[in-house]
């Protein structure tokens, strides 16, 4: 049995579930509405304030896809109810964001600015304080689609190991090498 496929998710309050004839699922919340198509194979209950997802054999098949689709409901429910949050750090002499609705310019040291228009799911707000790196905050309620959007950005500029230059996540480590100078003569 899939250990995660097999814990039940604890709808909070304020959250509303429904499971139509076609096995997709809607979650409402206070944050917003995320649909999923569930393989029909599988079955979605909502008993007693719990998401529980079954599954009709023990094959391979079913027993991957039960615990994916049960991570899959589970991030809806935690998108509708608390949303999620991801914090970027520009480091680099020059860097610098700026957000205007929807619209990211990011400068990153190229001989041009880059515009990036975001998907309306997701918030984006530029922090720029004295003497630190600028900050890129983006909140949406759809794990999925904040992932991907943070993975475009990053890939702008990655952080290089010799001196860390780059778009990376607040607390992310990079491993850094030696420069030419530390190798054996």
């Amino acid at each position: 049995m899939s250990r995660i496929g097999k814990a039940p998710i604890e709808i909070p309050a304020g959250v509303q579930v429904t499971v139509d004839k076609d096995n997709v699922v809607t979650v409402k919340g206070p944050k917003g509405t995320l649909t999923q198509k569930v393989n029909p194979d599988l079955e979605v209950k909502v008993e007693d304030n719990h998401l529980v997802v079954t599954r009709p054999s023990d094959d391979r098949e079913h027993r991957a896809q039960h615990g994916l689709y049960r991570a899959l409901l589970h991030n809806m429910v935690v998108g509708v109810s608390t949303g999620y949050r991801k914090e970027m750090e520009l480091v680099g002499v020059g860097y610098r964001a700026a957000a205007t609705g929807q619209v990211l310019e990011l400068s990153l040291g190229y001989s041009h600015a880059i515009y990036i228009k975001l998907p309306p799911e997701v918030k984006v707000e530029a922090k720029s304080e004295r003497n630190k790196n600028p900050l890129i905050i983006l909140e949406s309620d759809d794990k999925q689609l904040l992932g991907q959007v943070c993975a475009k950005i990053r890939s702008l500029r990655k952080p290089e190991p010799y001196k860390g230059k780059g778009i990376k996540f607040v607390g992310e480590i990079i491993r850094r090498k030696s420069g030419k100078s530390a190798s054996a003569k």
